[in-house]
Order: structure tokens, then C-alpha cells, then sequence
């Protein structure tokens, strides 16, 4: 057992083969409980490597060493999804405006919300600015909380919370609010959960993960802006 767990230290390759093997049990146990939202495939996902981690003793870097391959993917995956948005080239022209709307709005209730319940529970000002830049995507949002003067590694765990939360909010929504189209669902998505919620968009449908992406990296940029704003504002 010692020689297994020194050689999966070792191995360059452990890393990914840990997180695919804890993405299907996560994704097993996700259709098991047909797909409830506590059963996120990337929170038990997270949380179970968490756990091996901590009991095997396997460092961080020593699991990115393989799992960086898979972070590697997201980039071709993120242009990826520009295919089924060029589908729907016809229904962003028209509803374009409204999205618009939507992004701006998102963005700031995004910000504001930490913001202020950061200041009513009257946080360390360290720990509330790492809070602001919690619902654009993971570099982005390490990018402006270190800037800002926040702990970007805080500000991580705060973004995967965000994000496995929008996205477990997503198939409620969808049975609550059966008027909401895939558009609406997946624009909504990336604004409020980016890739954990894209990830989850996809699910449903193409065309709303095409705009959930569309949506994640639209907000990244107007969180970037809206962040320094806000931060003067309210004088953070």
C-alpha cells in the first residue's frame, strides 16, 4: 500500500487520472440521485479529492503536476463553445440589447452583494475585497483581487463556492421557471457562476452553454471594470 501511494506521488500522470476517477464517481452518485443539486458533479468531485489528498498526504503541486493537463483543455473547450453561438448568431443579434442589459445588471448585483454584506458583517478589508471579484472566472478574478489588495488565493475559494452553488441552482430554477429558454438560463448561468455554471449549461442544452460562455467571459471584462469602481465608491 505504501509503495502504491509513493508511486501515485511520483507520477506525473496521478493527478489526472484522480481527477477523472473522481469526476465519474461524482458523476454516478449525480445520476443515482437524479441530479440533485447537492450531489453538483463538481462539488463531490472537489470534495472528494480534497479528502484523498488530505489522506494519502499527497501535496497540491505534486496533483497538478498531472491534473495541470486537464487546465490545459479549457481554453480550446471555452473556444469551443463560439461553434453552437454561431448557430444562434440570429437570436444574440436580437436579443442583444436586452443581454447587454442583463450582463451590466448581473455584474453589479455580482459585486454589490458581497460588498455590502462583507461591510454589514464588518469584515477584515482584506477578506471583503477578496470577496468582490467572486462571480467572474478563476484567473480573472485572481487578477483583480490581487490588484485590488485581496488574498487571490481566498478569492479561489471563493469563486468555486459561487460557481458550484449557481450551478446547483440552475436545474431548480429551470422546474420553477419553465419560460425561461435555454438562452435565458445559460446567459444567466455564466454571469452569476461562470465555468462551473457554463459546465452545468452544457447539460442542458448547447445553446445554453454556448451562452453561459458567452456570458462568463463578457462579465470577467465588466467585472474587471466595475471592481476599481466600486471600490472607490464606497471607499473599500
Amino acid at each position: 500500500m505504501n509503495s502504491a501511494l509513493s508511486w501515485m506521488e511520483t507520477s506525473p500522470l496521478s493527478g489526472l487520472f484522480l481527477t477523472l476517477l473522481a469526476y465519474r464517481c461524482a458523476l454516478a452518485l449525480n445520476r443515482r440521485c437524479h441530479g440533485h443539486p447537492l450531489t453538483n458533479t463538481v462539488l463531490v468531485g472537489v470534495l472528494l479529492l480534497m479528502a484523498f489528498l488530505a489522506l494519502s498526504g499527497m501535496s497540491y503541486p505534486q496533483y497538478m503536476r498531472g491534473a495541470q493537463f486537464i487546465q490545459l483543455l479549457l481554453g480550446p473547450a471555452t473556444v469551443a463553445l463560439a461553434v453552437p453561438l454561431y448557430d444562434n448568431l440570429l437570436r444574440l443579434r436580437r436579443s442583444a440589447p436586452a443581454l447587454l442589459i442583463t450582463l451590466w445588471v448581473g455584474s453589479c448585483i455580482g459585486i454589490l452583494s458581497g460588498a455590502l454584506l462583507g461591510m454589514a458583517v464588518k469584515l477584515p478589508r482584506a477578506l471583503l475585497l477578496s470577496l468582490l471579484p467572486r462571480s467572474t472566472t478563476t484567473p480573472i478574478a485572481m487578477g483583480i483581487s490581487e490588484k485590488i489588495g485581496g488574498l487571490p488565493s481566498l478569492t479561489v475559494g471563493c469563486v468555486l463556492i459561487t460557481g458550484v452553488i449557481g450551478a446547483a441552482m440552475l436545474k431548480p430554477l429551470q422546474k420553477k421557471f419553465p419560460q425561461f429558454d435555454d438562452m435565458t438560463l445559460g446567459f444567466a448561468s455564466g454571469i452569476a457562476a461562470h465555468g462551473v455554471g457554463t459546465a452545468r449549461a452544457l447539460q442542458v442544452s448547447e445553446t445554453a452553454g454556448a451562452f453561459s460562455g458567452l456570458a462568463m467571459g463578457l462579465n470577467g471584462l465588466v467585472t474587471a471594470i466595475l471592481v476599481p469602481l466600486f471600490c472607490s465608491l464606497l471607499q473599500l
